[in-house]
């Protein structure tokens, strides 16, 4: 996921208010004329790219017509409710939208040609958020991967390798600090930064992410000191380790820095390691656009074996059920699937194409991560598989500004447990029947 900070309330619901008239007013098709559709797209930085395709797709035929609305998901989940949902999504899967999932909402597009050209091993990631019993909701359209963004100029003058295990990495980060470089520029004022990449590459390159939330959620209300697994039990090595990067190796400011310093500085060459998704590559090329720059796993493990990188489903498109257009809506989602649509699209985010036989990214900042995402070395972040409600990205900042690793680990093990008694949270071993019990309150099921 491309997460950016957010826009000012007002400027966003002024935008949301706009997009949402404007989708009332083409809802309708004209006599005799092209079935409308309205299509939700709700990643902005993309809003030209798909706009350019929705224009191609309207120009090649005669019978749909699709209309884009970026007003938001918040918007969106008003129209499922006043029983008026787009006919088509194309969205963040993330607790927001699984909502619309757990509670049967959306069509089922397993007979698609999209779903039959979608990798199996990804399916696992889907379900994360639970599933409706029989139907394939939702399939996803990009892969965000995510991992270490390293100086190729710092690492070469310095004689270093990628380093491939945790020994390997403290040998580097101790060289570079005895050479005077900062290893890691740390963007601690941001808690975003810090739970989107030191806490989720560090637990997700040490913890089966699958298997610990597929025990989380069968723990339930049973999740503390005495449950067999736990943030506490099972995240305590992966935040040592994680304090101690923070702690030695990284710029003395970086409780005061933020996103964009963390960019402008990295760009000047202030430190040879950066942990940050590729959507920093734009931001850092805006001052340093000659930058060499490459990824690589982050090692918490002496087992080259346990590299994975992040990755989060940034897109994923749905059907809902409540659409008065299914038919047309299909037809738009066969041509978004399109070989040459969906790769041009991921090409242009830099993400990777979801499909079977897509090709791997030719962006040399990113060739790093291509062997782990084709080998199925991949983990969805441990920070977007809670709910709104469990403050995680403010318990990993105040761990990395100096609170105690245990016992915030403990304060989040009794908020799981709180959360699992006012709503019982899926696991991808569920089989949703459709009601809302697994789903429970909007606010719980918030990301």
């Amino acid at each position: 996921m491309s997460v950016k900070p957010p826009r000012p309330a007002k400027i966003v619901a002024g935008a949301a208010a706009l997009a949402l008239v404007g989708a009332a007013l083409t809802g309708c098709s004209t006599a005799g004329g092209p079935e409308t559709i309205r299509f939700t797209f709700s990643k902005r930085e993309a809003i030209e790219f798909m706009t350019g395709l929705v224009a191609d797709y309207n120009a090649s035929q005669d019978d749909v017509r699709v209309e884009i609305d970026t007003s938001g998901v918040d918007v969106v989940s008003a129209s499922f409710v006043r029983g008026n949902p787009p006919d088509i999504m194309l969205a963040n899967y993330n607790y927001e939208i699984a909502r619309f999932v757990q509670r049967c909402a959306l069509t089922d597009l397993s007979d698609t040609e999209a779903a039959s050209s979608i990798r199996d091993d990804l399916q696992p990631l889907m379900e994360q958020y639970g599933t409706c019993a029989g139907r394939t909701s939702a399939l996803p359209y990009s892969v965000m991967a995510a991992s270490v963004i390293y100086n190729k100029q710092i690492f070469d003058e310095q004689g270093l390798e990628v380093p491939q295990t945790w020994d390997e990495l403290l040998a580097v980060a101790d060289q570079l600090k005895d050479a005077g470089i900062d290893p890691f520029y740390a963007t601690f004022k941001d808690d975003w930064t810090v739970a989107q990449g030191w806490y989720d590459y560090t637990a997700g390159g040490s913890v089966d992410v699958i298997d610990f939330f597929d025990a989380l959620a069968e723990e339930g209300t049973e999740v503390g000191p005495d449950s067999e697994r736990s943030f506490q039990k099972d995240f305590a090595e992966p935040m040592e380790r994680m304090m101690q990067l923070a702690e030695d190796y990284t710029n003395e400011d970086a409780p005061s820095r933020g996103y964009g310093d963390g960019n402008l500085a990295f760009g000047k060459g202030e430190a040879a390691m950066y942990l940050q998704g590729p959507w920093a590559f734009s931001e850092i090329a805006k001052t340093a656009p000659d930058l060499e720059l490459g990824t690589f796993p982050l090692p918490m493990t002496d087992d080259p074996a346990d590299l994975g990188v992040r990755v989060n489903m940034d897109l994923a498109a749905m059907i809902p059920e409540e659409s008065r257009h299914q038919e047309a809506a299909r037809d738009f989602l066969e041509y978004l699937f399109q070989p040459e649509n969906i790769e041009e699209y991921n090409a242009s985010q830099l993400g990777f194409t979801p499909t079977k036989d897509a090709p791997a990214p030719d962006d040399p900042r990113v060739e790093g991560m291509i062997e782990y995402y084709e080998n199925g070395q991949i983990y969805q972040g441990p920070s977007v598989l809670v709910p709104k409600t469990l403050p995680l990205n403010n318990y990993v900042q105040a761990m990395v500004l100096g609170a105690s690793p245990s016992s915030t680990l403990r304060t989040m093990d009794a908020d799981w447990a709180r959360i699992a008694f006012r709503a019982p949270i899926p696991s991808t071993q569920d089989n949703a029947s459709g009601e809302d019990s697994a789903s429970g309150e909007t606010e719980e099921s918030t990301p």
